[in-house]
């Protein structure tokens, strides 16, 4: 009875949160935008580009209410939740503009407000309240774990660990995990190792050479002030699914903190944020799957459906919005689409929307709209045809950062090149099958691609300060229009 009592007394928090959201939002129109995608996806990236494109008038065709003239303004306003931290927009604009740098990656939750002054189609006056909420993907793959055993979850996170080149990157933790006696002592030193290793597996996963994307507990890789606590140090044990561990043994103990995981680190996380969001964008870096192998892209697959199992998606309706609020709307972004010749975007859009399929025919049978697209929230290159004797190449130029290397030659982060994307195949399934890989880039012709991508600075604008104009972008627009522009009409 204690776990239902528990989920019962959850569900009324979530209600009571709701109806207070509701009644804020009754004369106070509010859209709460969830961002996240998984580690080097662009969500920082997304964001600075979003605030500063509506803010500093950017080029948005395809967004109506923005390119008929009917925002009259965007503006940022304080930050609305006393206890998130602010998302540092200025600072990372900054970093892009001035700097020409990418800003630092996502390691925590943030949020930005940004008010939109606009006019209706019937010509009244609004007002529409943007709450962005920045979070880390690896915390959304935590969710499931709430409605799974410590067991279940060992049982899950080994016979992965046990498959194709995990296999090889799991060797260390399982050498110490063979020993251990499940249900001996308690021992401290022993949960210790076994975090440790178990955690370097997951690390050496996420390597742009793996690019694994399937990767719970997420704190585990980026446990902010939780580091060496009791609730971030246990890791999977071989035991039977369906037996009950001995008092004061290891196994036990491993129970106790995967339990404390779930009260510590994703309830609050669930109830304060996650079950409050209206709209999501889920970004991906698909080329990094892509360019690492069918088992990578396998891996991403599986986990954009546990992604999505997590959302509350359906219809909006009053009494949702009241009791059980719903997400309506989930965009999944293909990122970086500045890395490939326009001619591959479609394609790129294809593969991924080939990657979410099965879980978007659940997701579509509950009402909600799902949407793919390939985007590039800051464009760091520009395309051009390079003449290689008697051929003409369709190529995409721009700027190495410092230190990244082509063909023997290092850059300074100064010098513009040339480089050939790779050719993504038209048919999505020959990347899953292994048989149309994608040969990243080079500044080789294709037959000689160096399996790799550059890492490209952030492009040159005329006005470097901070009051620049917008900074260029594909399908940004597209993504703001989807996501909000049924909410200014």
């Amino acid at each position: 009875m204690a776990p239902r009592f528990s989920k019962i007394v959850e569900e009324a928090r979530l209600s009571a949160r709701a109806l207070l959201d509701y009644g804020e939002h009754l004369f106070n129109p509010t859209v709460r935008l969830g961002v996240t995608g998984l580690s080097r996806a662009g969500k920082t990236v997304f964001i600075t580009a979003l605030v500063h494109g509506l803010t500093r008038g950017g080029r948005f065709p395809v967004f109506e209410a923005f390119a008929s003239g009917r925002i009259a303004r965007a503006r940022l306003a304080p930050q609305p939740d006393d206890a998130v931290p602010r998302f540092d927009y200025e600072n990372h604009v900054r970093t892009l503009i001035a700097d020409r740098h990418w800003p630092s990656s996502t390691v925590d939750i943030s949020e930005l407000r940004l008010v939109i002054d606009y006019q209706r189609h019937n010509g009244a006056d609004r007002t529409l309240t943007l709450d962005i909420v920045d979070y880390p993907g690896e915390w959304l793959l935590d969710l499931p774990l709430l409605n799974k055993s410590y067991q279940q979850w060992s049982a899950e996170s080994l016979a992965l660990s046990r498959e194709g080149p995990r296999a090889k990157l799991a060797a260390p933790w399982h050498a110490q995990l063979a020993p251990l006696k499940a249900e001996g002592p308690a021992d401290e030193q022993a949960a210790l190792a076994s975090a440790r290793l178990f955690t370097e597996y997951l690390r050496a996963c996420r390597d742009e050479r793996f690019a694994m994307s399937l990767l719970p507990p997420g704190r585990f890789l980026m446990p902010g002030n939780l580091a060496g606590s009791p609730a971030l140090t246990f890791a999977p044990l071989d035991v039977p699914a369906d037996d009950a561990a001995p008092d004061g043994s290891l196994w036990a103990m491993m129970v106790r903190r995967f339990e404390a995981y779930k009260d510590v680190v994703i309830r609050p996380f669930f109830r304060n944020h996650f079950s409050r969001l209206d709209r999501q964008i889920v970004l991906v870096d698909a080329l990094a799957a892509f360019n690492a192998g069918p088992e990578a892209l396998h891996d991403l697959e599986a986990a954009l459906a546990g992604i999505l199992d997590c959302f509350r998606i359906g219809r909006s309706t009053l009494f949702s919005n009241l009791f059980r609020p719903r997400i309506d709307r989930i965009l999944f972004a293909a990122t970086k689409a500045d890395h490939l010749h326009q001619s591959s975007h479609d394609r790129l859009e294809a593969i991924l929307r080939r990657t979410v399929a099965k879980a978007v025919s659940r997701a579509e049978y509950a009402e909600a709209e799902i949407d793919v697209v390939a985007l590039a929230a800051v464009r760091a290159t520009r395309e051009a045809m390079v003449a290689r004797g008697r051929d003409r190449l369709p190529s995409i130029l721009g700027t190495p950062a410092s230190g990244e290397r082509v063909d023997g030659e290092t850059f300074d982060g100064s010098t513009e090149v040339a480089t050939f994307p790779g050719d993504l195949p038209a048919d999505p399934e020959q990347l899953f099958s292994g048989e149309g890989a994608f040969h990243g880039l080079s500044s080789a012709p294709p037959e000689k691609t160096d399996f790799r991508f550059l890492r490209f600075r952030p492009p040159l604008l005329d006005h470097p300060g901070t009051e620049a104009p917008a900074l260029p972008h594909i399908r940004l627009d597209r993504a703001l229009q989807f996501l909000i522009g049924d909410k200014l009409q």
